[in-house]
């Protein structure tokens, strides 16, 4: 087979995580879906908002990201 730019796409497939959270941090996220709402004008479910906002953290720890260099 001929080699092409694109490598091999990585695994997809979601994973389910379910966390309980204390009632302070459920209502953070309620005002930030909220905010995200009033922001782009589409209502999201915070379900949808956590993986995004994880992601988003994940990527901006330096600390992190030297540790696993």
């Amino acid at each position: 087979m001929a080699s092409i730019k694109l490598p091999r796409l990585p695994d997809r497939t979601p994973m389910k995580i379910i966390i309980a959270v204390m009632p302070d941090l459920h209502e953070r996220l309620t005002a930030y879906a909220a905010a995200y709402a009033q922001a782009y004008g589409v209502e999201e479910p915070v379900a949808d908002l956590i993986p995004a906002m994880l992601s988003a953290f994940l990527e901006s720890d330096r600390a992190f990201a030297r540790g696993r260099r």
